[in-house]
This record gives structure tokens, sequence and C-alpha cells, in this order.
């Protein structure tokens, strides 16, 4: 497939683009724009980006990953792609060089709407996900909402450690016959019902389909722990406080490691039954202590900007939002 499209207010590259198919390139031809990209998250977002990076050129080289690619003067300028998940899509990336600071993007809003044109008219695809966490709120809504799609603003959030602001352990206190243990392989099965319970009904399962069951938030689980998407996954600093005389898991934060010296926490949550106890707080305060204690020196999260309750939390907890994004979801037009 290719095509050629007209670019307005992008001066570097000219006026015209032409997009291809970007399984007509190797890994080698991609390198340089996304070394780029890998770059820009390690300014904006203190984010090392060099795994995903290995990864995905790993994939490119395999010419197996559905998607576009943005050329001007036979210069690979611009990329998008998505995987497939049995009827969802999900949007894995989208970039271009001098793009994604600021709300005008016009080489990735080609090829987004290049890609949702495709996806849209595949035969089975009857839901498509996206967060491009690199784009501020709004950058790239043009091409999404013009094709149905439902946007929710997110945010994310850090905390940088001072000599100033020590990080205490957490107290002692917890319900009785919940103990406090280090995440391990075996808690797989349970953790993921404990995440399929605490977002029953919850708005993030609007974003994120593999809440909704036991299956998807297994699934959800070995993407976090196996893949570098959401960083190098942290078993050392990832906690769960488990009902010792059921074997039920009640509340857990999983974290990883985006850079050296950088921790994210890439899931907290806590069955609703004990909400309101603190097992949030109690968890938060564990991993950024264990972080500091080992040399870290900030700790950052998402979170859905609708989601006051969490937002609270982690601003009483000395977080700070440092970038607006959006998720979006396109769900057969029916939502």
């Amino acid at each position: 497939m290719t095509s050629s499209a007209q670019i307005f207010g992008a001066p570097t590259f000219g006026s015209q683009i032409e997009v291809l198919d970007l399984r007509h390139f190797s890994a080698a031809q991609l390198r340089p724009l996304l070394l780029d990209e890998a770059d820009r998250w390690e300014r904006r977002l203190r984010w090392d980006y060099s795994n995903s990076t290995e990864l995905l050129l790993q994939y490119l080289d395999g010419r197996v990953l559905p998607g576009f690619v943005a050329l001007h003067g036979g210069r690979v300028i611009g990329y998008t792609f998505c995987v497939f998940e049995a009827a969802k899509a999900v949007i894995g990336d989208t970039y271009a060089l001098g793009e994604s600071g600021t709300l005008n993007n016009p080489v990735c809003d080609t090829l987004l709407h290049h890609l949702l044109e495709m996806l849209q008219a595949t035969p089975g695809v009857d839901r498509i996900e996206a967060q491009l966490l690199m784009f501020p709120a709004g950058a790239l809504s043009s091409p999404y909402l013009s094709r149905g799609f439902r946007n929710f603003p997110r945010l994310f959030m850090a905390r940088d450690f001072s000599e100033s602001e020590p990080i205490v352990p957490p107290p002692p206190a917890l319900p009785a016959s919940l103990r406090l243990q280090p995440w391990r392989p075996d808690f797989y099965e349970t953790a993921a019902e404990l995440i399929h319970r605490s977002y029953a009904g919850h708005m993030d399962s609007k974003i994120n389909d593999q809440y909704r069951s036991v299956h998807g938030s297994l699934r959800f689980l070995h993407n976090i722990v196996r893949f570098p998407g959401c960083g190098v996954f942290d078993a050392t600093n990832s906690w769960v406080l488990r009902d010792e005389h059921t074997g039920r898991l009640q509340a857990m934060l999983l974290s990883s490691r985006v850079r050296a010296d950088t921790g994210h926490v890439t899931q907290l949550c806590v069955t609703p039954e004990l909400r309101g106890f603190g097992l949030g707080r109690i968890l938060m305060q564990q991993c950024a202590s264990e972080l500091a204690r080992s040399g870290g020196t900030s700790l950052s999260l998402t979170v859905t900007e609708e989601n006051l309750v969490a937002r609270r939390l982690y601003d009483e907890l000395g977080f700070h939002t440092l970038h607006r994004f959006e998720a979006m979801v396109w769900d057969g037009g029916s939502e």
C-alpha cells in the first residue's frame, strides 16, 4: 500500500511524504528513527527505552508487524504499528522525527489515519486500544475522534526522593491475617483473580479490556513480567498482601525499573471488600522505601484522571503530575 499525503506546519520535511507498508522495511532502516525516539523518552520521561527498542527491532526484522512508514526524500521519518489480540488491535507506537512535543504532529496524524482506516476495515476486528504516552493530551485527537474513538485523559506522575524527605517504611498496622510478602512466580493465578475482582466495573476496564476476565488479567500479568514495554520487571520490589489463611492475594503492587535509578509502578490494586484500610498506601510506601534503599532516586506511575481516589493518595504521598496524555478506545462504535 502506498500513498502520498500533504503535511501542513512541518517545515522540516517540506510538504509531501510517502506512506508505505511497514513490513517492506528492515530493522536497519528503522533503527535511526527508533534511537531518536528512545532519546526523547530519556529526556522527557527519564525512561531508558533501549530494551523496548531492541525488542521492537527484532520484530521488525521478522516483517510481521502490521503498520506504516512515512518517507520523505527516501528517508524514514516516521512509523506506526499495531498488534492483534484475537478480535482486538492494540496500537503499539506512533512516532515521527521532530514530533510528540506539541499538539502539532502532522506526520503522526497521517500515519494514524492510514492505520485506523486499515484496522476498522479489517474483518473480525471489533475493538482498538491505544495509549501513546509520549504525546500530550489532544496531540493526536483528530485521527481518533473522527473515527468514533472515546478518549480517556490520563496522568504521568512522579516523586523524586531527597534527603529532606526521607522515605519511611510503612506502618505495621494490617488487618488480621494479612501478610506483606514480595512477589513470587507462583502468585500468577491468584494475582490475576485479584486484578479481575479489583477492576470489575472500574473505569480502567473501559481502557484495558484484559481486566474484564481472569484469563485477560493473566495475560496482562505475563506481559508486565516478561516484556519491557513498561520497564524491566522488578520482582524484588513488587509486593503483595496475602491472606495467610486462604492464600488469596488481597492487594498487590507491581513495579519495574525504567532506568537504573528510576522505578515505575505498573500495577496497584486492592480487593473491593478491603478498600478504606490504607492497603494501597502501605504498598506504595513499601515500594518507595525499598527503591530508595537500593539507590533509586524517583518513582513514577500513570493514573486515569477521573480516578480521584487514587489521585488523592498519590498527591498525599508527594507525587506530582509531569504529563497529561490520553488513552483512546474504539469498540465497534458501540460505546
